[in-house]
């Protein structure tokens, strides 16, 4: 009887290892020094399940955090763990890696400053990128490259791809901060974080141009409307509602080809948690052939 016990017990142990080897792996402390920002900048990487059984090169998801958090806020409160693992084992997202940077060490937010003095976006390109390429066995071709994001992530997700078309072949911005709507209320804002501006008012313009959404969509060429895939998801109830409908109308306006999705709902994880399938699904049909 104590044989059969044993026998049991080891027939159940072999059927739970290939549920067990189908997890992914993340690690949230991971670091790299940046020369551009002076000093280490940490992230977070998912590995897709059958990342270390395999050769093969992935795609990648660059997913950015919100004001207040940090590479962690997608692992702890995103449960990207979970929520990718699931999606790429009932076959809704293709497995691909997942890397989430932090943007809130030194100063908060995804942008170099006005000054010239904080050169954030400089980094992510120049540094980041290259050096999550060669760590990680990623396919390095726009096509296998996606952005997406939450609140300051989401305004983060808009900027890159609309700066760095070239770059992502699709974006999600989720319940997106679009930049300031007036260069008004970027100096007001500069002002309340007690950033003093030491550039002359052609410039301030100019950087406000640069990082206001519907700005950046009215000067898109009508030879690149089509060169990202977007997917804007914004809550009902979300304070950010009206710059992700502005942005909306504009891309419209344009015609440039996008998906613009509400949902009931507000500015939360819960918001944020239910949306994350689609996006990875969303960003999957680019790293297919759709």
């Amino acid at each position: 009887m104590r044989r059969r016990i044993h026998l049991a017990a080891a027939a159940l142990a072999l059927l739970a290892a290939p549920a067990a080897a189908q997890t992914g792996k993340v690690s949230d402390n991971l670091a790299l020094k940046s020369q551009i920002l002076k000093g280490d900048r940490k992230y977070a990487v998912y590995l897709p399940p059958d990342y270390e059984t395999s050769q093969r090169s992935y795609p990648v998801l660059y997913l950015l955090h919100g004001g207040g958090d940090d590479q962690t806020g997608w692992v702890q409160f995103g449960e990207v763990q979970h929520i990718a693992d699931r999606s790429i084992r009932e076959g809704t997202a293709t497995p691909m890696i997942i890397v989430m940077p932090d943007a809130n060490t030194g100063r908060r937010g995804y942008f170099n400053d006005v000054n010239g003095e904080w050169l954030y976006e400089d980094f992510f390109f120049k540094e980041f990128i290259p050096f999550i390429e060669r760590t990680y066995r990623i396919r390095g071709e726009k096509r296998y490259r996606a952005v997406a994001g939450l609140s300051m992530g989401g305004g983060g997700s808009f900027m890159y791809a609309l700066h760095r078309p070239d770059m992502f072949s699709s974006a999600a911005p989720l319940s997106a901060a679009v930049g300031p709507l007036t260069v008004e209320e970027l100096k007001s804002r500069m002002a309340s974080q007690n950033q003093p501006i030491r550039v002359s008012d052609a410039e301030v313009d100019a950087y406000w141009r640069r990082h206001n959404a519907v700005s950046l969509v009215n000067a898109v060429p009508d030879d690149q409307k089509n060169a990202v895939r977007w997917y804007i998801d914004v809550g009902d109830d979300d304070f950010l509602y009206e710059g992700n409908s502005l942005v909306h109308i504009a891309m419209r306006k344009k015609g440039i080809p996008h998906e613009f999705r509400i949902h009931d709902g507000g500015h939360t994880w819960t918001y944020w948690r239910n949306a994350l399938p689609t996006v990875l699904t969303f960003v999957s049909q680019a790293f297919h052939q759709f």
